[in-house]
């Protein structure tokens, strides 16, 4: 199968098999007024098979959700043909607005305007606590 180049858009790859419907929704790329593509399953020499999108708009990624959701993708901007940015995400240090404090007596649940902030406290678990009440995301 061969899949048209993309002139004006991104692309992000490397993506773990099964994942790439997950990103499409948590970043709502649905509702962009683009060309949207999902790979499913691709071959890939790195992975042995992946997940890929592409679209060919240029927009404003979320790329701490993304990040969150899938580190180690890489996302690739592309101008006139052309790469200008790569870059490969990992985990940020910090989650502002990403997910949600799950802790019923946190400052947020009751402070509707406080922003949801997790700072990351393990990188090989992947952990991350909210900065007032130091419940796990």
């Amino acid at each position: 199968m061969i899949i048209g180049d993309i002139v004006n858009g991104i692309v992000i790859d490397h993506i773990k098999v099964g994942q790439g419907e997950e990103i499409y929704h948590a970043l709502e790329l649905d509702k962009l007024d683009a060309m949207v593509i999902v790979l499913h399953n691709a071959t890939s020499a790195a992975m042995g098979h992946k997940d890929v999108i592409k679209f060919d708009k240029i927009i404003d990624l979320d790329l701490d959700k993304l990040s969150y959701i899938a580190p180690g993708v890489t996302v690739s901007v592309i101008k006139g043909g052309e790469v200008v940015v790569s870059e490969e995400l990992e985990l940020p240090e910090r989650l502002v607005n990403v997910v949600q404090c799950r802790n019923p007596r946190c400052i947020t649940s009751v402070e509707q305007e406080l922003a949801h902030e997790f700072r990351l406290a393990n990188r090989e678990k992947r952990v991350y606590r909210c900065i007032y009440c130091e419940s796990e995301a």
